[in-house]
């Protein structure tokens, strides 16, 4: 199984950032822990801070992976053109934020993403991912 984690902006500096919410792990911490949780998996890693690339990574992965899961961040509130990119792969997408949106600033509240994806994981810090990589290597 193929499986590409797509995190968008800002999210290159979690174990930085806001750690009150986000933790003090770095992604690329986290990530590690992960690939050794599931070895069975090819799981790779994106990250960019810019839309447009996010974008062209899901154009290209959804084609190419069995699977996505994606944190895009801010964009998920504001982002039509991630969601339309979500729609037009074949991979499933599974929506992933280590907060939980729905306490915090209303704006965060939407989700232009959530009617494109398989699936939405929200609050439970970076464990999110794993219970997303969890539901996909059983059901995909």
């Amino acid at each position: 199984m193929k499986v590409i984690i797509i995190n968008g902006p800002n999210l290159n500096l979690l174990g930085k950032r806001e750690t009150h919410i986000y933790g003090n792990t770095t992604f690329e911490e986290y990530f590690t822990t992960l690939k050794a949780k599931y070895p069975h998996v090819d799981l790779s890693y994106y990250q960019s801070n810019i839309e447009g690339e996010l974008i062209t990574q899901l154009q290209v992965t959804g084609f190419t992976h069995d699977a996505i899961i994606l944190n895009a961040g801010a964009y998920t509130h504001t982002s039509i053109g991630i969601a339309d990119a979500v729609l037009a792969v074949n991979a499933p997408v599974i929506e992933v934020h280590i907060s939980n949106t729905f306490s915090r600033e209303t704006y965060r509240h939407k989700s232009y993403i959530s009617p494109a994806a398989a699936g939405v994981i929200i609050g439970f810090g970076m464990q999110g991912y794993e219970l997303a990589l969890q539901y996909l290597t059983k059901t995909v």
